[in-house]
């Protein structure tokens, strides 16, 4: 992994194809590669370690004239990064691929190839592909059936851009658990892992179905499936627009987003409120029905999806009255589980194409659910596609690999399912009403809390020597401490754990000196005593506290006890109002460490394999 290009057009493509890799940039990658065919029929290959902009530099020096090219970034995970294992790979100077995902059985395939005669050049799983290619154009099939016979030998997850130089007509792609599109141009047709990557030149776009192979000319465009049948893909107009993508006059993706929150949960409301209730309609025609059978939910999710369901199971036992389970997505799949009675299968993920998460859910569809839905950022995803109702949180674009407002309006979306799912069970109409009103609130409230940002900007300063940084919370806020310690380590790299508070003397008591930061959020509710004695605690052996708590608490800064006023708030909505400063510490902090913190290293945005 991690994100493709490519393009068969009527005018030179390698601008289009390293535009494209720039606005992929947010996935996560460490190095990058072009192959363009060029007009005497050869092809021409630049790779490079590090940013799309020195690979820019390297096709300025020696520019690669052609209408006919792949390109890719990669993450590693079968090789080092290096230049020598960055993509394209080609053989012979016959035939290059760019692949995302993983071939689980390129150890066998590799030592096939080698006692074939094959000369290995990387340590990567992809190069077993374009070996494998090259021997079937060798054998005389053509460019789409030599792809179908290579991708018949491969076991586990991959995309693939595929071309020939002895056919500068075609560029073949396919598709096996890893999203691949393709976007519809005039005379020209392109392919990459999503959208955000072709948006500068075309809005219209095919998105490929599992086991999808498919072949591009500068006119045509055809798919076959799974099957081997010619089939047609509906034809989508995306609605988002290429400037989605641009950072403004923000410094970072990451500071735009964050200041996009109120309007994002504003665009997640829209039109899923009635005066003093929630839609079911929101999730699709048949979730009235199906909503009303439902006796049990269980939420599978990976990171901050799985921090926004570890908030929902609280919300789901208290107000609509109903068990909750909430696991890691990786972990499902691998153990044996009981499926409850009636029970309701919710996946969470921005993206819709984390790999973890789609297996789980296809995994939930044969084990006796009573509905599954997706609870989503990206209309045309897997996840979307394959599960049985749908809410889209309309977060728009997010291109920082650290989710912030993605997080928010999942927090958002389960509200509306956790009200949807009470009013059918044991919320009244009256106490519904309220939880609606409260919603409503939010974007207004979520204002006043980014007005906190110089505050907080001030505040960074007290963590960048630090090398830990320990987040507390109780109740719903505990996952909250999560998300915060997650948010400083993914961008800062400052080692940060979080705790319910209530288990300090059970271990993590023991870390607390003067040098161990201690990050407390603390919300005026019925855990509040207890949570104040849990800082007694922790200001009796040294440890320096920073709390940031609800204006109605009272909580007094002292000589090593910093506190941060956010706005009163009714306890239903503190998880949304008492992340966004969270975020806005880690943003901070890792602003003035230098580090970088759209791309922070070692890290994808959308985490299609394993």
């Amino acid at each position: 992994m991690c994100g493709i290009v490519g393009a068969i057009a009527q005018r030179p493509v390698a601008a289009i194809l390293l535009e494209g890799l720039r606005r992929l940039e947010y996935r996560g990658y460490d190095s990058a590669g072009i192959a363009v065919l060029n007009p005497d029929g050869q092809l021409n290959r630049a790779r490079t370690l590090g940013k799309v902009a020195r690979l820019a530099e390297a096709v300025a020096a020696q520019p690669l004239p052609g209408l006919l090219g792949i390109a890719h970034t990669r993450w590693a995970t079968h090789g080092e990064p290096a230049t020598h294992n960055a993509h394209p790979h080609i053989c012979r100077d016959r035939c290059a691929v760019v692949h995302n995902g993983i071939i689980e059985n390129h150890e066998l395939l590799r030592a096939e190839q080698r006692a074939a005669g094959h000369r290995f050049t990387s340590e990567t799983d992809t190069e077993v592909i374009v070996h494998a290619l090259y021997d079937a154009l060798a054998a005389g099939l053509s460019l789409i059936d030599a792809v179908r016979q290579t991708t018949a030998q491969l076991q586990g997850a991959y995309a693939l851009g595929v071309l020939d130089r002895h056919d500068p007509e075609h560029l073949v792609a396919a598709r096996q658990g890893s999203p691949l599109v393709i976007g519809i141009g005039f005379g020209e047709h392109f392919i990459a892992s999503d959208v955000f990557a072709l948006l500068p030149v075309t809005n219209r776009f095919i998105f490929l179905e599992e086991g999808d192979l498919a072949e591009l000319t500068r006119e045509t465009v055809r798919i076959w499936n799974a099957a081997g049948e010619l089939v047609e893909r509906p034809l989508k107009t995306s609605q988002v627009t290429a400037e989605a993508a641009e950072r403004g006059s923000y410094r970072h993706f990451m500071l735009k987003e964050i200041f996009e929150q109120p309007q994002a949960l504003a665009a997640t409301l829209e039109g899923r409120l009635l005066a003093d209730r929630v839609l079911p309609e929101s999730f699709g025609s048949q979730a009235a029905a199906l909503f009303s059978q439902i006796q049990a939910v269980t939420i599978v999710a990976c990171g901050t999806s799985f921090h926004a369901a570890l908030v929902a199971r609280h919300w789901l036992e208290a107000i609509a009255g109903l068990p909750c389970q909430v696991e890691v997505a990786s972990e499902y799949r691998y153990r044996a589980h009981v499926v409850p009675a009636q029970a309701l299968f919710v996946t969470i993920s921005q993206s819709g194409e984390t790999a973890d998460t789609l297996a789980a859910l296809r995994l939930a569809q044969a084990s006796g659910y009573a509905a599954t839905l997706a609870i989503c950022n990206v209309p045309e995803s897997s996840l979307v596609r394959e599960s049985d109702l749908v809410l889209l949180t309309r977060a728009g674009p997010e291109i920082g690999v650290a989710s912030t407002k993605a997080f928010t309006t999942q927090l958002t979306a389960l509200l509306l399912l956790t009200i949807a799912l009470g009013r059918l069970h044991r919320l009244d109409a009256t106490e519904e009403a309220r939880l609606v009103t409260l919603l409503r609130s939010v974007p207004k409230q979520l204002e006043a809390v980014l007005a906190l940002d110089a505050q907080i900007a001030a505040l960074a300063e007290q963590f960048v020597d630090k090398q830990h940084t320990l987040f507390l919370g109780r109740g719903t806020q505990y996952p909250i401490a999560l998300e915060g310690a997650l948010k400083l380590k993914e961008i800062s790299y400052i080692h940060a754990e979080a705790y319910p508070a209530g288990e300090l003397k059970h271990g993590p008591l023991a870390l607390i000196d003067e040098e161990m930061p201690v990050v407390v959020v603390a919300p005026n509710n019925a855990l509040l005593e207890k949570l104040k004695s849990n800082l007694e605690e922790v200001r009796a052996r040294g440890g320096q506290l920073f709390v940031f708590a609800d204006s109605q608490v009272a909580l007094t800064a002292t000589a090593g006890v910093t506190v941060i006023r956010l706005p009163e708030t009714d306890d239903l909505l503190a998880p949304l109002i008492f992340t966004v400063p969270l975020q806005l510490l880690a943003y901070h902090v890792a602003v003035l460490k230098g580090t970088d913190v759209d791309q922070p290293r070692n890290l994808a945005k959308s985490v299609t394999v394993e």
